[in-house]
C-alpha cells in the first residue's frame, strides 16, 4: 500500500472514531426536554404526529432550499452534517509538537532531509507546505498558496453553513404556512363546533414542526459547523506559520514560541508543563 493510501486510510479511521460525545449529549437532552414537556403536560406522542404537517414543513423547506441553492450542493448536505457532528478536530498542541520536531530535523540535517519524513506528517497541509519549502519555492509564494488554500477551506465551510442557515429560516415560515392553511380549512367548516378544537390543534402542529426543525436540527448543526471551522482554521494557521518558520531556518525554540502564541494561555501552560516533564 502506497504512502498516500496509508495516510488516507488513517485519516478515515481517525474520522470514524471521532464521534463527538458533546453532540450526542446535546441531541439527547434536546429530545428528552421535548418528550418531558409532552408527558408532563399530559399529552401523547400520537397527538403530535400529522403527516400533512410533515409534508408541508419538510417538503416545503426542502423545495425552497433546492430553489435557493444548486442541486449539487444540496446533495452534499449529508456530508456537511457528518462533518459537523462526527469529525474530531486535530489537537493544536500535537501539531505544534510535530512542527517543532520537523524544525529540529531541518536545523540539524538541513531542510532537504524533511522530504524523508513526509510519512510522519499527520496533516496533508503540512506535507504540501514542506514539499514547497524543500523544492526551494519562494517564501512569499508559499505563504500565498497556503493562505489561498485556507481561504478556500473557509469558503467551503461557509457555503455548507449557509444551506443550514437557510433551512433554519424556511422551516418556521413553512410551519406558519401550514398553520394558516389549517385555520382556513377549519374556518371554512364551522358547521361542526366539535371539530374546531382538533382542527386548531392540527393547525398548530405545523408551527411546532417548523420550530423544532429550526431549533433542534438546522440551527445547532450550523453553529456546530461554525465551531468546527474555527478549530480547523486555527490548526491550518498554525501549520502555515510553522512551515514558514521552518523554511526561514528559525531555531526550534523560536518556532515553538511563535506557534504557542496561537494557543490560549491555559493551553499554553499545559503544553509547557508537558514539555518540561
Amino acid at each position: 500500500m502506497t504512502t498516500p493510501e496509508v495516510r488516507a486510510k488513517a485519516a478515515l479511521c481517525k474520522e470514524a472514531e471521532g464521534v463527538d460525545i458533546g453532540s450526542v449529549i446535546g441531541a439527547v437532552l434536546a429530545v428528552a426536554a421535548v418528550l418531558a414537556g409532552v408527558f408532563l403536560g399530559g399529552g401523547s406522542l400520537g397527538a403530535l404526529f400529522d403527516i400533512t404537517s410533515v409534508l408541508v414543513v419538510l417538503g416545503g423547506t426542502l423545495g425552497a432550499t433546492i430553489l435557493a441553492f444548486p442541486l449539487a450542493r444540496i446533495l452534499k448536505l449529508h456530508t456537511i452534517v457528518m462533518k459537523a457532528l462526527f469529525f474530531k478536530a486535530t489537537d493544536p498542541s500535537a501539531i505544534i509538537t510535530d512542527l517543532v520536531k520537523f524544525a529540529e530535523i531541518a536545523r540539524r540535517e538541513g531542510i532537504l532531509a524533511l522530504e524523508n519524513h513526509t510519512e510522519e506528517m499527520s496533516d496533508d497541509f503540512i506535507v504540501r507546505g514542506v514539499k514547497m519549502a524543500v523544492d526551494g519555492t519562494d517564501p512569499e509564494l508559499i505563504q500565498q498558496i497556503m493562505d489561498t488554500e485556507l481561504e478556500a477551506l473557509q469558503d467551503r465551510h461557509a457555503q455548507g453553513k449557509s444551506i443550514l442557515d437557510t433551512m433554519g429560516r424556511y422551516c418556521p415560515a413553512f410551519g406558519m404556512i401550514g398553520t394558516l392553511l389549517g385555520l382556513i380549512f377549519m374556518l371554512s367548516n364551522m358547521d361542526d363546533p366539535s371539530a374546531i378544537g382538533p382542527g386548531m390543534a392540527v393547525a398548530l402542529i405545523t408551527t411546532l414542526y417548523g420550530a423544532m426543525v429550526a431549533n433542534m436540527f438546522t440551527g445547532p448543526i450550523g453553529d456546530r459547523l461554525a465551531a468546527r471551522d474555527a478549530e480547523e482554521v486555527l490548526v491550518k494557521t498554525i501549520i502555515a506559520a510553522g512551515v514558514m518558520a521552518i523554511q526561514s531556518g528559525d531555531n526550534p525554540r523560536v518556532v515553538e514560541s511563535k506557534l504557542l502564541t496561537y494557543l490560549p494561555p491555559a493551553e499554553r501552560a499545559v503544553f509547557e508543563e508537558k514539555e518540561a516533564a
